[in-house]
């Protein structure tokens, strides 16, 4: 054992001489380390020795807070204690830092000066390491990876054990690109589609279903665009006109349609905010709201097939030909379906006054429903959000990434005819 431990001390001695040798260090550098290098080299080689591989993290912990020392003394220009005129400032004691590595938690000694701006290089250097860390686990978040497996991942691939707060605090770090996207300025926008979906957020430790309000656009260029994303209560007409509100402040202008589902308060908010602004009621969901008006003795494929040829009309006059014949063969057999037809379908017949290579993508709000049915294959791994800024954290990331997609996309609309065929 002594003759080991003098071996040791052998080494130790031969390798702090190289350390403290290095050509990088000038003569009095060289004095500052020379202080106290050897013996935590022997500290470091005792731990090796005794612990082996299980010493790894003590060992590398008292290198990395000597080193810092070490760097601390070449920005001050001074070693411990050392009265010279080539000194820049002061030691100022030193911070504890925990530091989560491959080998396990570090508790460092950060060193502290006055007088002279310092931190530690080691730190930087894990400090970005860290960050691409986050957003990683980020990333992974967002592409609908669970808590769980984040957790399994991490510990895998960098050994570290991720907790869900840590996961929560990763998701923070997106916000500022995030909500600069949701603020970015807008311009003309011809056509305007509109659509909420519901989500489950703890609020004020109640768990309560909150509308995710979304806004598509379609430049006059015919390109789709992502508009907007908000979490709100509910869809009241409130919240829809703030929406709405918001998109104008940022500079939406020119809109001469707006496709959406029946909703009396988006109804209202769009006749405060967008007055005279025509209002195309989706043709799909219209379809879907007369089932629950057709009687049991009427075929539902038959009249369906009637309502479809009716969307299906050349011309405006046509269509409001076809639903009239319809209203009047179910007058008598099926009074509310045709009360219904009457005072509903005409709605879904705007599209009509537009231009006809344009109106197929235009009478229905599925492109939304697409978007909504992305969202919602990510949302479902959370099931419930803690609180209504990680919903729209998650929202947003997933629509900014949508958006891409579609820069790069061929038009969504072909250039208008000229004639409208209404």
């Amino acid at each position: 054992m002594t003759h080991r431990h003098q071996a040791n001390e052998r080494d130790a001695a031969g390798q702090s001489e190289s350390w403290i040798g290095s050509e990088s260090w000038s003569g009095d550098e060289r004095s500052w380390r020379e202080q106290d290098a050897p013996q935590r080299w022997f500290d470091v080689l005792e731990l090796l020795s005794e612990h082996g591989f299980e010493g790894m993290a003590r060992a590398m912990q008292v290198l990395i807070n000597e080193a810092m020392k070490v760097e601390r003394c070449a920005a001050l220009g001074a070693g411990r204690h050392e009265r010279t005129p080539l000194r820049r400032g002061q030691a100022n004691g030193f911070k504890p830092k925990t530091v989560q590595t491959r080998m396990g938690a570090l508790e460092l000694r950060v060193p502290q000066t006055r007088g002279v701006e310092f931190y530690p290089s080691a730190l930087e250097r894990g400090q970005r390491s860290e960050r691409a860390l986050k957003l990683a686990i980020a990333e992974m978040y967002v592409q609908g990876v669970t808590t769980r497996k984040v957790t399994a991942v991490m510990q895998e691939l960098c050994g570290l054990e991720v907790t869900s707060s840590q996961v929560s605090r990763a998701m923070q770090s997106l916000d500022a690109e995030l909500a600069a996207w949701r603020a970015r300025p807008l311009g003309e926008m011809p056509y305007l589609l509109l659509d909420a979906r519901y989500e489950k957020v703890r609020v004020n430790g109640v768990v309560v279903s909150c509308s995710l309000l979304v806004a598509i656009g379609i430049t006059p260029d015919g390109r789709r665009t992502v508009l907007a994303v908000s979490v709100s209560l509910s869809e009241a007409e409130v919240h829809w006109r703030d929406f709405i509100a918001d998109l104008q402040s940022r500079g939406m202008h020119g809109v001469q349609l707006v496709v959406s589902d029946d909703h009396a308060g988006l109804r209202a908010a769009l006749r405060a905010r967008l007055p005279g602004v025509k209002w195309q009621r989706c043709q799909f969901h219209l379809a879907k709201n007369m089932l629950d008006y057709l009687p049991p003795n009427l075929s539902q494929p038959e009249v369906s097939a009637e309502l479809r040829s009716v969307f299906d009309a050349p011309s405006l006059e046509e269509a409001e030909r076809l639903l009239a014949r319809m209203v009047e063969k179910y007058a008598d057999i099926a009074p509310k379906l045709a009360d219904w037809l009457e005072h509903n379908v005409p709605e879904g017949l705007t599209v009509m006054a537009f231009p006809l290579n344009q109106r197929k993508k235009l009478r229905t709000n599925n492109m939304l429903e697409r978007l909504n049915r992305e969202l919602k294959r990510r949302t479902r791994v959370a099931t419930l959000f803690p609180n209504a800024a990680s919903l729209l954290r998650l929202a947003t990331a997933v629509l900014m990434e949508t958006d891409e997609e579609w820069q790069t996309e061929k038009r969504y609309l072909p250039k208008p005819t000229t004639s409208t065929a209404s």
